[in-house]
């Protein structure tokens, strides 16, 4: 009798398409970031995943081996120059030359701009745009600028300021300023920069916010022109485009990943509920939800919901 395969990641792409490279994701154990990473790894990366915290590394990496993906794990960080500076450096005398980097971990918390202290905001700014260049830079200089590469980060939605969460408007929108300057500064190099800015998604990144907060966002996910919420697996399919060699004539760019919620202001007529706008979702595995959001668990692969392409 033939023994059944594991669940493994559905993506849209080939399944070779980054056989041979090495993948650095920051933040890559949990949420968004372990979304990524579980699709390059099904096409064929060796994905090494850093945080500060080694248990949901490891938990992640477990999970693409047992899918028959490759994966490494080291902690880092990224607010620590000289930390990641030895780590990058570490990291490619150990695997080799490193071809594409995401830039996912951050963090932020809730607070009226009055209210947040020195301390909040550093962190914030430390994590989101200092932690994004000391490892796009680090890892530039070990590797990339010798052998070419492709950078993604992970922005977010603050195209009309953040209210409520001034710190990381800022540091995302320096991010999104640095993006276009790097991806000038770094071309002779061989190297393309872009980002991706999620919208409301569906990631147990929303475990991080009080239950008040958790009820805002579950009524305003469904409140723009989609009439949804949006899967980590459409987001890691962007990051997945714009690291591929289909994108090698897009850089400096940032997509926005949000279902048109940016481009909506008050209407003029009542929006219109549908359903129309099905979700994707390649991941086998279930998102980690609060229960604010447990009904929106998008289908997994198989699900008749989940459409097929």
């Amino acid at each position: 009798m033939k023994t059944p395969s594991l669940p493994t990641y559905r993506s849209v792409f080939r399944d070779d398409l980054f056989a041979g490279k090495r993948a650095l994701i920051t933040g890559g154990g949990t949420g968004i970031g372990r979304c990524i990473a579980h699709e390059l790894a099904a096409l064929g990366a060796h994905v090494i995943l850093t945080a500060r915290r080694l248990e949901p590394l490891d938990a992640c990496a477990d999970e693409i081996r047992s899918a028959g993906g490759t994966a490494s794990v080291a902690t880092l960080n990224i607010r620590d120059e000289q930390a990641v500076t030895d780590g990058v450096k570490a990291l490619v005398a150990e695997h080799g030359p490193i071809e594409l980097l995401v830039n996912n971990a951050g963090g932020q918390f809730a607070s009226p701009a009055a209210l947040i202290r020195p301390k909040g905001w550093r962190a914030v700014v430390d994590t989101n745009l200092n932690g994004t260049f000391f490892v796009s830079q680090a890892l530039f200089t070990h590797s990339m600028r010798d052998h070419g590469g492709s950078i993604v980060s992970i922005v977010a939605d603050m195209w009309n300021g953040f209210p409520g969460m001034a710190h990381t408007g800022a540091a995302r929108a320096g991010v999104v300023n640095l993006t276009k300057t790097l991806s000038i500064e770094w071309a002779a190099a061989g190297v393309r920069i872009n980002a991706v800015a999620p919208g409301l998604i569906l990631s147990n990144g929303l475990h991080n916010y009080p239950p008040a907060v958790a009820k805002m966002c579950a009524r305003l996910m469904v409140e723009n022109p989609s009439c949804r919420a949006g899967t980590e697996a459409e987001v890691s399919a962007a990051v997945t485009f714009l690291l591929s060699p289909a994108a090698a004539y897009i850089t400096g760019e940032t997509l926005k990943v949000d279902g048109a919620a940016s481009l909506q202001k008050t209407p003029l007529l009542p929006p219109v509920s549908h359903t129309k706008l099905e979700a994707w979702n390649g991941f086998h595995l279930p998102a980690d939800l609060p229960e604010a959001f447990a009904h929106m668990q998008p289908p997994t692969p198989g699900d008749a919901a989940a459409g097929d392409n």
